[in-house]
């Protein structure tokens, strides 16, 4: 019965989390249809569009149409009636992602991860073949089966990401127990898997802080310009609402676009265009107020920003390394190599599949080409997080940790001497309390507290 209670829960958030998305986007379009176009609208072409809309913010890309009348009224060439529209705007994604992630670590902690995470994923592939069926539009059309199947494998990805945090650590008694005891036979590489996940996401979560903190600084710096670009499109309120949101939805498309700027490969806005810390060339670009932040030129100088993510890596070295010495596992030099190459390749893996997502086309013509491209932004990424990783892992040990690790021994050689020894705080006079036994009663203290002191390097001075 709690197995089907896991399903049915699993089933219950997969629709949830579908309803949420797909009424985020609903309920404003509902409001803008009706202040646009009065209570006489045409209404059956609310659900297409938000379902279309829904379909394009997991990724989905957007053939565009245009008719031949706005051809006509706009003076818009024929070569540009028809275009793809593939930049993907995160923010759906990424609420997807989390609240699948949310749904997989429930069923995990349940003790049911594989049938939840299967349950959930089957019911989400469900809505997103009734929304794909159904919502079709002639001047916005998707392709059916990545329609079906993008939104499907983001919520895949999000519910076994957290279902497979959580049993990680508390087991399940199957395939995942199976190969953490595989990992703990090998006690020199146990700690490795999970101080490499560890490592990455504390150095995405630097590089993407950074990023914030970049377009913030940006926004204050340049914010007259976008500004004027929404003065410059003469739309009224409800255009400009309708902007506003938009460019919220690509808030964190743009926080990519950002990475890519620190990383050093940069982006473009369009064919033989770049924007970077080495240069901006830029072109005739759409009069979007977001563009408005595009910075008009760059100094060499600019290029200190690449020590960014090297800091992100320095971060996750110092995180992962602290971590271990906490736990009393000191590696050697080459599991530590292989955490910080891991932290590295996972963090470029995560950002080239970001770049991926937040690239493409926005446009005809030259505005095929937008956004970061993909290898050289995974590359740069990787090898900086590599380098600060690297420093904070592959570093000699200093004396604090060479002490705990003593110490650590030295406890360890104590206890298997006299398992119930046992170590009081005693007089000023050094004298143990009555009626308890220690292991030496004639051991020398280390300072009035004590507490036994353990064995010295002869080679380490005292402080």
């Amino acid at each position: 019965m709690q197995r089907l209670l896991v399903a049915l829960l699993a089933a219950f958030d997969a629709a949830i989390a579908a309803a949420v998305g797909l009424v985020v986007l609903l309920a404003p379009l509902t409001l803008l249809w009706t202040v646009a176009f009065g209570v006489t609208a045409d209404w059956g072409a609310l659900w297409p569009l938000t379902g279309t809309l829904w379909e394009f913010g997991h990724g989905v890309p957007l053939t565009i149409t245009i008719p031949d009348a706005l051809l006509v009224a706009l003076a818009i060439p024929p070569a540009a009636a028809n275009f793809v529209v593939s930049i993907t705007p995160l923010a759906f994604l990424l609420f997807t992602l989390l609240f699948a992630a949310r749904s997989g670590s429930r069923a995990a902690k349940a003790g049911a991860w594989l049938l939840g995470s299967l349950t959930g994923a089957a019911v989400f592939t469900l809505i997103s073949v009734g929304v794909a069926l159904s919502a079709r539009l002639e001047a916005a059309q998707t392709p059916l089966s990545p329609a079906i199947i993008l939104p499907a494998a983001v919520y895949l990805v999000g519910v076994l990401c957290g279902a497979v945090r959580v049993t990680w650590d508390d087991g399940d008694g199957g395939l995942l127990d199976r190969l953490h005891d595989w990992f703990d036979a090998r006690e020199d590489w146990a700690p490795v898997p999970a101080a490499i996940v560890r490592g990455a996401a504390f150095a995405l979560v630097g590089v993407a802080g950074a990023s914030a903190l970049a377009l913030a600084v940006t926004i204050l710096l340049r914010g007259g310009e976008v500004v004027a670009l929404f003065q410059a499109a003469r739309v009224d309120a409800l255009g400009a609402t309708v902007m506003t949101l938009a460019q919220l939805a690509y808030l964190p498309t743009m926080l990519v676009w950002t990475a890519a700027w620190l990383a050093g490969p940069g982006f473009a806005v369009g064919a033989a265009t770049a924007v970077s810390p080495a240069g901006t060339q830029l072109g005739v670009v759409p009069g979007i107020p977001v563009f408005g932040l595009l910075p008009e030129n760059s100094s060499i100088w600019m290029l200190i920003v690449v020590l960014i993510p090297v800091a992100a890596g320095a971060f996750a070295g110092w995180a992962v390394r602290s971590r271990l010495v906490w736990e009393g596992t000191p590696l050697g030099v080459l599991q530590r190599a292989v955490i910080a190459v891991g932290i590295a390749a996972l963090t470029a893996g995560i950002g080239g599949l970001a770049a991926a997502l937040a690239n493409g086309s926005m446009g005809p013509g030259r505005l095929a080409v937008v956004g970061p491209a993909v290898y050289p932004f995974a590359l740069a990424l990787g090898a900086e997080v590599l380098v600060g990783a690297a420093i904070l892992l592959l570093s000699p040990r200093n004396r604090d940790e060479l002490a705990e690790e003593r110490t650590d021994r030295w406890i360890a050689e104590m206890t298997e001497l006299d398992p119930n020894a046992v170590v009081i705080a005693g007089e000023a006079s050094g004298a143990p309390s009555a009626g308890v036994s220690t292991a030496d009663d004639t051991a020398p203290l280390d300072d009035v507290r004590g507490f036994l002191a353990p064995p010295r390097d002869r080679a380490e001075p005292r402080d």
